[in-house]
């Protein structure tokens, strides 16, 4: 706790204004004092190879690990759908009239209605997440403007 009050009675000490040697002497040790830090900073740099001698041995680690890459790999397998999505579903009459066949994976029948949107311009201009129904899609949709996320649960119901 003494230590707390010194330098409090420091802090008081300089607001006296010293006079003009005092403070010159004091500008004069100060543009000395960076050059004993940029003295005290060359020892650093005697340090810096020691640093260089890190990543020599961040090499001799790759090095393994590229005999390790040198062994023959079993060949990749190939993806393999999986059968649930491929299975054919019966479509209602309304939706194989926008779709063009009576059964067809799920995974078709979304990308043949994109199809039938695009080449039919029912997207809407503004916003291209919304479809604008046309007479077809009225009757499977059920609206006349459905939104993209929308779209894939209503065609659930017209399919078995």
């Amino acid at each position: 706790m003494a230590t707390a009050k010194k330098p409090a009675a420091k802090k008081a000490a300089p607001a006296k204004k010293a006079p003009a040697k005092k403070v010159a002497a004091k500008k004069v040790a100060a543009k000395k004092a960076p050059a004993k830090k940029a003295a005290a900073k060359k020892p650093a740099a005697k340090k810096a190879p020691a640093k260089k001698a890190a990543p020599a041995k961040k090499v001799a680690a790759k090095k393994p690990a590229a005999k390790k890459a040198a062994k023959p790999k079993a060949p990749a397998k190939k993806r393999v759908p999986n059968a649930a999505f491929m299975k054919p579903l019966t479509l209602s009459s309304a939706l194989a009239a926008v779709v063009g066949a009576a059964s067809m994976p799920r995974t078709e029948i979304v990308s043949k209605l994109w199809v039938y949107i695009k080449k039919n311009k029912l997207q809407d201009a503004v916003n291209k997440r919304m479809i604008n129904a046309d007479a077809k899609l009225r009757e499977v949709f059920g609206k006349a403007q459905v939104s993209m996320f929308e779209m894939a649960g209503l065609i659930g119901k017209h399919v078995k």
